[in-house]
């Protein structure tokens, strides 16, 4: 029979490649954690690493068994909350997968009102793509997937839970800032600072310019850049104009770092949307987040 501690023993120790390491990760002794391993390798009669004096290296049965024991210990885990929940307690952990926009202006004010009603998670948060957040779903490496674009996959169920405008943000003191009427075509005197091709705001202002007879080769493109944050200081430093979700422009808006200005004919808009995956048993953790994710009020939630 498994012994799951030994398995995680084994899988802290595969993972650094380094007994001493992984025992001090795991509050236990250096000999402790050998024999662990010990025990492991005589119940199935093979190697799961190659030792040379203190070095340790994995196997190649100790690569085989070490994704295997991930899993096994992954779903441990999940058992021992799913029955926590038939008790009606809120307790375990909420892995979420969320691209860059959802993570950094929409997730921590999300979270922060999550753990409010369920204090005893532990929440683990990776930031990714979208795409890839989606596919840490389906995979079963994460639990919920928060992203600014709807993927489509038959193993996902997906929800709308916030709509956010994209904005036209200048330099504080910029000619536009003080309020004149400024439509798609001027646009293409204004130097803009853009999102790589591959972003959401990228296809949302391509989708917004295109029912004007423009693209983003019609514009004067002063730079391209993956993060908001960098767009938003290099909009303040005067570099240019720049399209970006009010929500991620909130607090240069606030400060007065840089300004608004309203594009009369082009209307951008971004939804963010919760993912999971359809057929899996969801925790107590994972029900009570996307109940809360998903309730009416959080849809028109102002975040910022």
């Amino acid at each position: 029979m498994l012994n799951l501690h030994e398995l995680n023993v084994f899988v802290e120790a595969a993972l650094v490649e380094n007994f001493s390491v992984a025992a001090q990760h795991l509050g236990l002794s250096q000999p402790a954690v050998s024999l662990q391993i010990r025990n492991l390798e005589r119940q199935h009669g093979v190697d799961l690493f190659r030792r040379n004096g203190r070095n340790v290296t994995l196997s190649d049965a100790g690569r085989t068994l070490l994704p295997l024991a991930q899993e096994l210990l992954h779903q441990a885990k999940h058992i021992e909350a799913v029955m926590s929940g038939l008790e009606g307690l809120v307790v375990g952990e909420l892995c979420v997968a969320c691209g860059t926009t959802a993570g950094k202006y929409v997730l921590p004010q999300l979270i922060a009102r999550y753990r409010q009603q369920c204090p005893d998670v532990q929440v683990t948060i990776t930031m990714l793509c979208r795409r890839s957040a989606a596919d840490w779903v389906v995979e079963g490496r994460a639990d919920i997937a928060l992203m600014s674009a709807e993927v489509m996959h038959r193993d996902l169920e997906t929800r709308a839970i916030l709509e956010d405008d994209v904005v036209l943000i200048v330099p504080a003191g910029h000619p536009w800032s003080s309020g004149p009427d400024v439509g798609a075509r001027d646009l293409l005197g204004l130097p803009l600072i853009l999102r790589e091709p591959t972003s959401n705001t990228y296809a949302t202002l391509a989708q917004a310019l295109a029912q004007h007879g423009l693209s983003s080769s019609d514009l004067k493109v002063a730079m391209v850049l993956s993060d908001v944050d960098a767009i938003t200081m290099s909009v303040e430093a005067g570099i240019g104009g720049a399209f970006v979700p009010r929500l991620a422009a909130a607090r240069a808006l606030k400060l007065g770092c840089v300004a608004e200005v309203a594009v009369n004919d082009l209307a951008l808009k971004q939804t963010i949307y919760v993912a999971r995956h359809r057929r899996r048993c969801a925790t107590a953790p994972q029900q009570a987040f996307w109940s809360f994710a998903c309730d009416p009020e959080i849809h028109l939630l102002q975040l910022a």
